[in-house]
């Protein structure tokens, strides 16, 4: 339950921030986002800036990283569907979770994803290119996020680490977001809805996952997690009236298949 509503909770937050692309702009809501969740993280964990080198260089990749995928994944949210972006997008984590495998059986995953991502693409029309090419660099980034994360989580403890690589993500971020939206970021309208999609998509989704994992394997974990994109898309048809077509419903459940399958055969 706990991982399910964090999923849900980060998906309708995507949702609610795809509302203010029109106010803030994308880069400009991203801003706002990890500003505001590196607040809060950093007055939660309050932590020491006592770190060595090589854990400082991990941080700022991290946040680095972090800035560079949310980015990409709203650029990606301005053009297309929720759940279409989500869905090329969680190819990153795919990847990762195929490329760290030798097993036979995870080449069916991969080629069943494959086959998800050009359905969802090549139907009702296709997809704007531009918005796919933001979804596929944004899932990279996701990929490079999991590996930075795993060294992050290696060198720091608690939510120590998540907090300053928040607030590296949200100084990379700002420059980009004031550059998109000027002084509309100075709106207390702006600024209220800014941490409400703070709160929504990093704040709680981040705070139910780490609780989720001290209950439950993380192989369970991983596969409760291969909804994403399935609750993307409810969330910009529920929220946003995002509809989808029968064959990208086939597409993300194709994605959702082999992100499962590779999860639970996974050593």
């Amino acid at each position: 339950m706990l991982v399910l509503l964090g999923v849900i909770s980060l998906q309708v937050g995507a949702a609610f921030a795809k509302q203010l692309f029109g106010v803030a702009g994308p880069a400009g809501v991203v801003a706002l986002r990890l500003v505001f969740a590196a607040a809060v993280l950093l007055v939660l964990w309050r932590p020491s800036l006592r770190l060595d080198r090589r854990t400082l260089g991990v941080v700022a990749g991290y946040g680095a990283v972090l800035a560079g995928m949310n980015i990409c994944i709203y650029q990606s949210f301005e053009r297309i569907p929720l759940g279409a972006a989500v869905t090329i997008e969680f190819l990153g984590p795919l990847a990762v979770a195929v490329l760290g495998s030798r097993r036979a059986l995870d080449l069916v995953w991969a080629v069943l994803a494959g086959i998800g991502v050009l359905l969802l693409s090549g139907t009702a029309g296709g997809l704007d290119p531009v918005g796919v090419a933001y979804a596929l660099v944004a899932g990279a980034m996701w990929a490079g996020y999991i590996l930075m994360g795993a060294k992050l989580g290696s060198r720091t403890s608690g939510g120590s680490g998540l907090a300053l690589g928040m607030a590296v993500g949200a100084a990379v971020a700002a420059p980009f977001g004031v550059a998109d939206a000027g002084s509309a970021l100075l709106d207390p309208r702006v600024l209220a809805a800014g941490l409400v999609v703070a709160l929504l998509s990093s704040v709680i989704p981040y705070s139910l996952e780490l609780e989720a994992l001290r209950r439950m394997p993380p192989r369970v974990f991983g596969v409760l997690m291969s909804l994403e994109p399935a609750v993307a898309a409810l969330a910009g048809l529920v929220v946003l009236g995002e509809l989808l077509g029968g064959w990208q419903w086939v597409a993300i459940t194709c994605v959702v298949a082999a992100s499962v399958g590779s999860t639970r055969s996974a050593r």
